[in-house]
């Protein structure tokens, strides 16, 4: 990145907006080679506001093609250009991938959502139907069938827990849900046989269901069909798409799930800013293959596949257990990756505790160190000298396809992004966001592979840093609470005012509650938290996302929790260990047994913690105890908030 000039102008502004005052424009353009392209960018920072520049618009960009400014005509246009391709792939156990193609998926829709419109669902932005399904092919024919008939799509996932799922519905006044299995199903009925989800009127099951399933929904007034007894066409004339697209609830902790109201326009703005970042560098292609695992109740994984979607690429399925992960993208063979930093972790973990000599471990990172020089002076590529002999078994184990990986949701290891640019061979780009600006604000710009921000902002939005004096984080030092405005930031949350006011303030601007910093080549990095603060009784403040961020990195750790109280001198915390690595890593260790034996050993379950990365933590546990009606075999926290609070006092005990 070479450094070309610096421009300090004064503009006198006429007109209401800016009320005739005077606006001291900042304009810093840097020029990136990346091999044989070269691309400049040029960001302005605007009374404090900075902003892209990268493209001849200079207004924020609200979308990239004329003919696809709604998630319909998106859908569409991917149609057209694929001439009725493989749209959706799925595959069975020891299988390969069965396609629908790009016309079956848009009828499939069609018909679905003219079968909702018939059980009396009228095309609106106030009309919610809620999917509560793992990622698989129906799952996007449910969400383009509220699309085609300007319905709302509202996402419901098992990790939120029975309570928050009882919320959604009836918040959002849901009174028809799409699941995948029979089991989701039952967990629905509970709810409305104890008259809590009492608007709740019909279940459509994707998977084959049993007779007394269906009688026992008839006995609670609780129709249950399948999802091709619905696809029934009796409506055959579209309707306008509105502006909605999508109530996307996130959990809230502690307090009930938030849902945050985007639009269409909303999601074309995002990936637009991502399509305008990488043009010059990486484009998406109708070969584009990509492999969907990430939770679709998610909108990173959403914005990421509309991308795909527009340019009639394909999408193929996980079979849903993500420990077959590698098996079936080595059956799927995808170019792009979503991913988050938590299974990049993994992936170089297992490549490292494979190197098992110090001998092997030496070479790996002297071809590792040689690639990235290659990175580093612009050259990605994955035919070197350096490939054939270490790293092309890596790129087989991802399908050996890999061109393009994103990750974002956490922050990802500035020596996992750079090992794994090196071995894999491919773009690697990691982003910054959250649910309410869409996903991301900021995106990593191609030929940069500085590690340790986030990138600059997105062509689709501002972003500006405002000062956090009980922080002592200043702007006029280049740091405070990043905050986003843009085609891509969120309407509110659904009938909660007040939380809405939290967020957005009154110019519009989206106040995330992360602390960042300007970085001096232009790009942002995340470097606190504003919110998650509070005291113990001793008078002491404690960041808890800075120690489980700490925890986290410990190899068993899959999920941590840190719990403080005002009253009580010390934390709580709450583990999830690892499952698949546990085993071994205890082995190491001296400790033996199954997973069960080792979560019950308590010496054996204080390691994790112990043994955290970070030496200078010093750690001090008075006991340990698991957590009541959890079983050590799941692997992830699904336990109410209730059973949590009575667990962290009676660890106060």
């Amino acid at each position: 990145v070479s450094y070309i000039e610096v421009l300090v102008v004064y503009i006198l502004i006429p007109g209401e907006i800016f009320k005739r005052q005077l606006l001291r424009i900042r304009i810093t353009i840097y020029r990136i080679t990346s091999g044989e392209s070269e691309q400049t960018c040029m960001w302005i920072s605007w009374n404090g506001a900075r902003r892209s520049v990268i493209g001849d618009n200079t207004h924020l960009l609200t979308h990239y093609y004329d003919d696809a400014r709604t998630m319909y005509e998106v859908f569409r246009r991917g149609f057209n250009i694929s001439e009725n391709g493989p749209c959706l792939g799925f595959r069975k156990p020891n299988q390969p991938y069965q396609w629908l193609s790009y016309k079956e998926v848009a009828e499939r829709a069609e018909a679905l959502g003219s079968g909702l419109l018939q059980k009396g669902c009228k095309s609106s932005p106030n009309q919610f139907i809620g999917v509560f399904a793992q990622n698989r092919p129906e799952w996007i024919i449910s969400e383009l069938a509220c699309y085609t008939y300007s319905m709302v799509v509202v996402p419901l996932y098992d990790t939120l827990g029975p309570g928050s799922i009882r919320y959604i519905i009836n918040t959002a006044d849901i009174s028809i849900v799409v699941c995948d299995k029979p089991e989701k199903a039952r967990v629905l009925l509970e709810h409305v046989e104890r008259k809590q989800t009492s608007g709740l009127k019909s279940i459509i099951l994707m998977d084959p269901f049993e007779k007394d399933l269906k009688e026992r929904g008839q006995r609670c007034g609780v129709q249950i069909q399948a999802m091709l007894e619905v696809e029934v066409r009796f409506f055959s004339s579209l309707v306008k798409v509105k502006v909605y697209l999508v109530r996307c609830f996130f959990l809230h902790f502690p307090g009930n799930p938030k849902g945050a109201m985007l639009t269409h326009g909303n999601v074309v703005a995002d990936f637009s800013g991502f399509l305008k970042v990488t043009e010059k560098v990486i484009f998406p292609r109708q070969d584009d293959v990509l492999i969907s695992f990430l939770p679709l109740a998610h909108m990173f994984e959403r914005v990421i596949q509309s991308v795909v979607y527009c340019h009639g690429g394909r999408i193929g399925f996980f079979q849903g257990d993500i420990r077959l992960l590698s098996d079936d993208m080595k059956a799927l063979r995808p170019t792009i990756f979503p991913v988050v930093p938590r299974l990049l972790n993994r992936m170089y973990d297992k490549i490292f505790s494979q190197a098992d000599t110090p001998v092997k471990r030496w070479l790996l990172e002297f071809a590792a160190n040689r690639k990235k020089a290659e990175v580093q002076s612009g050259i990605v590529r994955n035919d070197s000298v350096w490939d054939i002999l270490f790293f092309n078994k890596i790129q087989a184990s991802l399908g050996g396809c890999v061109r393009m990986i994103v990750t974002g949701a956490a922050p990802a290891s500035p020596t996992v992004l750079g090992f794994l640019r090196a071995a894999l061979g491919c773009q690697v780009y990691e982003g910054y966001g959250q649910t309410e600006c869409t996903a991301g604000c900021t995106f990593t710009t191609p030929g940069d592979w500085t590690s340790g921000h986030v990138g600059a902002p997105l062509p689709c939005n501002f972003i500006k840093l405002v000062d956090v004096e009980e922080l002592n984080y200043f702007s006029s030092k280049g740091e405070g609470e990043i905050c986003v405005k843009g085609p891509n930031v969120f309407k509110g949350y659904l009938k909660d005012k007040e939380r809405t006011a939290e967020a957005l303030d009154k110019d519009g601007w989206l106040h995330t509650g992360d602390i960042g910093k300007w970085l001096s080549n232009g790009t942002l990095k995340i470097i606190d938290r504003k919110k998650h603060i509070f005291k113990l009784a001793q008078g002491e403040y404690i960041a808890p996302e800075k120690i489980e961020n700490i925890y986290i990195r410990s190899e068993p750790v899959s999920q941590i929790y840190v719990h403080g109280d005002s009253l009580q001198a010390f934390l709580v915390g709450i583990v999830v260990p690892d499952a698949e690595v546990m085993p071994g890593w205890a082995k190491k260790r001296g400790f033996h047994g199954t997973f069960t034996d080792l979560c019950s050993n308590e010496v054996c379950a204080l390691l994790p913690m112990l043994s955290s990365p970070n030496t200078q933590v010093q750690c001090s546990f008075s006991k340990i105890m698991q957590v009541k009606g959890t079983d050590e075999n799941s692997s992830w926290i699904r336990i109410s908030l209730g059973t949590i609070k009575n667990s962290v006092g009676g660890s106060y005990c």
